[in-house]
């Protein structure tokens, strides 16, 4: 070929391209306006509704596992059984019959071989009080709370509505759907957990009234000169060692109330990185400092009170310090860290200088701190008292009214109502649901036998795994309450010391680090809005496993130096 012809060729390609610009500028603007459009058509929130209601009925359209296990229990003379031995074998039975026994399916798959069938066998029978639990599978209740778990995920992660809504919306859809009565869904609405929330959140009120707040600004601003960073890092990891020593959520309370004034004054708005680093760092470092100690959350005396239920075996104050506080102590400040690299704060922001002197102590402050004080001693010593959390902390905030310290004004003007109702509330509700369904324990006699055989270090991960993620679906007490029962008798049966999975389960339940209804200091730090619940799961991705990986490190090494493993 000439290279002229390859000229000419070169000029009708351009010529064509000219000719049509045009059309192709038309195109492009059409594919642009389109890509626009179908942004804006995902973010209508009727459009996320229906998404999130698919989701629910694709987990109902799944099919059901029915398992090949059943636990039978009120059939104390074993009629039940003698009449399905045709199609059931007996697979173990308690010592004591009142517990019941547990029969497997000779043919897996048939209509004979189904929970159904039981059911039907034993009413014909007119038997009653016989009960019919899955044991390896999944009950149509299990089923449909698996569906309303998926529609709330994601109306929590997306929020096309409120989350105080969403979590109302948790107890409708339990009595909706037939997993829960009207009294067992609206019952955890109002917990002593809740209530004992609610004192947290009116002790941190109280103390930025009296200015005590602006006190321990004044305080650590002096320590950390007018760096968002070190201001950050400071209040974050002392607050988060404290946690062991008080409960989490109130720690986390007390530094936000701290926080807020100091990031108005210097313009750091909502949604910002500066924000979300400074407003997310807190409730982070709050859960892991909790793990410290029996106090520092309900998940580590449930714990601890479960391990001595089941084998007689006592762990003390002093023991779950020095097992559990060096775990605290690291992941603290690497959790800080792990949300400072992922949301980078703004450089050009600086906290205000603090040149004058904050003056003597006032008599309000002294006698809210004497309040304040009281109320976590006795919440210290209640072993000796017996009286709960949320009681002492009520006769708090009474006294805070009673001594002029707070108004009721100022409680109702200020505390976050739909946080500490609905939030806790549906929470609680949640979890409570996800054990009464059944669908807790199907998981955990699927997810356990991968572990069983291993090793404490592969049963230690593999119930540490567990515990982090189901945290973040239900409260940690009630994930503790529940994985505990089944994996203590796995430790026994290895040879491995119950201690080691009790530690692992109240430490590991602090990592609630996905969701913000996950534990009680992401719902106080985004009650504030700050930040929206997808950052929050995006930083707990990169935290979760890295502060698993922490945990682990200090059993293998800090454990096997002190004997437990």
């Amino acid at each position: 070929m000439k290279p002229i012809d390859n000229f000419d060729g070169g000029f009708i390609i351009f010529d064509f391209l000219r000719a049509h610009q045009f059309l192709f500028r038309h195109i492009l603007d059409y594919c642009r306006i389109n890509v626009h459009g179908g942004e804006m058509f995902l973010k209508s929130k009727g459009v996320q509704l229906c998404l999130a209601f698919s989701l629910g009925v694709i987990v109902l359209l799944l099919p059901r596992p029915e398992g090949t296990k059943f636990k039978i229990t009120g059939d104390m003379d074993q009629k039940l059984l003698q009449q399905i031995s045709r199609h059931f074998t007996l697979a173990s039975e308690e010592t004591d019959k009142d517990k019941g026994y547990v029969v497997e399916a000779k043919n897996p798959g048939t209509k004979e071989s189904t929970a159904a069938f039981l059911e039907e066998t034993a009413e014909a029978l007119n038997i009653p009080g016989i009960e019919v639990d899955y044991v390896n599978g999944l009950s149509p209740k299990a089923m449909r709370f698996l569906a309303i778990l998926a529609v709330l995920v994601f109306l929590f992660v997306v929020e096309p509505i409120p989350l105080e809504i969403t979590a109302i919306l948790i107890g409708v859809f339990l009595v909706l759907m037939g997993i829960a009565d009207v009294k067992e869904a609206w019952a955890p609405y109002m917990h002593p957990v809740v209530i004992f929330i609610m004192c947290c959140l009116i002790f941190a009120i109280s103390l930025d009234k009296a200015g005590l707040t602006k006190r321990l600004g004044y305080f650590i601003v002096k320590k950390a000169g007018n760096s968002v960073v070190k201001f950050t890092f400071i209040i974050s990891m002392g607050l988060g060692i404290s946690s062991s020593f008080m409960h989490d959520a109130a720690a986390c309370a007390i530094g936000i109330i701290t926080m807020l004034p100091l990031m108005r004054a210097v313009g750091i708005e909502p949604h910002t990185n500066t924000a979300k680093f400074m407003m997310l760092s807190l409730p982070f470092a709050c859960s892991c400092g909790g793990m410290g100690t029996l106090i520092g959350g309900g998940r580590c005396m449930v714990s601890a009170a479960f391990l001595h239920e089941f084998t007689g075996i006592e762990i003390t104050f002093f023991d779950w310090i020095k097992y559990a506080m060096p775990a605290a102590i690291l992941t603290v400040p690497v959790a800080v860290l792990i949300v400072y690299f992922v949301f980078r704060p703004d450089p050009k922001f600086k906290l205000p200088d603090f040149d004058e002197e904050i003056g003597p102590w006032t008599s309000l402050e002294k006698k809210t701190l004497v309040i304040i004080g009281l109320a976590f001693l006795s919440w210290l010593t209640k072993g000796l008292h017996g009286m709960d959390y949320s009681v002492t902390g009520m006769l708090a905030v009474a006294a805070l009214v009673l001594f002029g310290i707070l108004k009721w004004d100022d409680i109702h003007e200020n505390l976050e109502w739909g946080t500490a109702l609905f939030i806790f509330g549906g929470g609680i509700s949640l979890g409570l649901a996800m054990g009464y369904s059944g669908a807790a324990t199907y998981f955990a006699n699927i997810f356990f036998p991968l572990v069983q055989g291993g090793g404490w270090l592969l049963l230690f991960v593999g119930v540490g795994v567990f515990g982090a993620l189901v945290t973040n679906a239900m409260a940690n007490v009630a994930a503790a309450a529940l994985i505990l029962p089944i994996v203590i008798p796995m430790a026994q049966l290895e040879g491995v010391d119950p201690r080691v999975l009790a530690l692992c389960l109240g430490t590991a339940t602090s990592f609630a680090m996905l969701l913000v209804i996950g534990c009680p200091p992401n719902a106080i730090a985004y009650s504030y809005r700050y930040f929206k619940p997808a950052d929050l799961t995006k930083v707990g991705l990169v935290a979760t496993p890295i502060l698993l990986g922490i945990l682990i490190l200090v059993a293998v090494v800090w454990w096997k130096i002190l004997g437990l493993v």
